[in-house]
């Protein structure tokens, strides 16, 4: 990737938001990057860690197994970073890691990040909070499998994509990562035709719309009183 075009994807990394754009071209040059094909898997549990993955391009998968299952943690964005647990433990906790479309990922060591936190600790806390977010929506989650039922789990995570990812448009907020119904019934711990039926339900109160595999969310409140919010 030519120089001056990684600084700038780089540059819209969240991780990064404090550096200078000098900075960010001379750390630039100290980060190898790969290119992944949509579908392709990066890492699995069995992959020793010590690198934190800065995505560049693209959106990038989060998922582990159980009982046979998929059950995705999350699909990361452009500017996010993921795979941070490999810096602390060495290893992935259990998760997967797969390109949703054609990606373009920045590596960054252990080493590489240790330094530049000490250099600049506002990227330590900047890290905290991202991660700190992350939790917290873990841990909803967890709470509102545990909790709710399909509908109301289903509308917290609309929420949740509508906040984290959701661009204003003229026909309201639209969450620009596809997903299939599948994929919506793995981050809520639902089956397919249970996830369909609970989609058909926020469709018909006007809460959110569905046009070529897009959700449009129209109702804000109504989705917010599904989900108990």
């Amino acid at each position: 990737m030519e120089e001056r075009e990684k600084a700038r994807l780089l540059s819209a990394v969240d991780l990064l938001e404090s550096l200078s754009r000098e900075e960010v071209e001379k750390l630039g040059r100290r980060l190898p990057e790969i290119s992944l094909n949509g579908g392709q898997v990066l890492f699995t549990p069995a992959h020793q860690g010590g690198v934190i993955f800065l995505l560049l391009r693209g959106r990038v998968r989060l998922y582990r197994m159980a009982e046979g299952r998929e059950i995705t943690l999350g699909v990361v964005g452009t500017g996010g970073m993921f795979g941070e647990a490999a810096l602390t433990a060495g290893r992935r906790h259990g998760a997967y890691a797969q390109a949703a479309e054609p990606s373009e990922v920045a590596l960054m060591s252990r080493d590489i990040f240790h330094r530049l936190v000490r250099d600049r600790p506002e990227v330590g806390l900047k890290a905290t909070e991202l991660l700190s977010k992350r939790l917290s929506f873990c841990e909803d989650r967890m709470a509102d499998m545990g909790l709710k039922e399909v509908p109301a789990r289903l509308a917290a995570l609309v929420l949740h994509l509508c906040e984290s990812e959701g661009i204003v448009t003229g026909e309201g907020y639209k969450i620009p990562t596809r997903y299939t119904h599948q994929q919506l019934g793995e981050m809520v711990g639902a089956k397919r035709v249970a996830t369909t039926r609970a989609l058909g339900k926020l469709r018909r109160i006007g809460a959110v719309e569905f046009k070529q595999r897009h959700i449009y969310v129209r109702d804000v409140e109504a989705l917010q009183g599904v989900a108990g919010k």
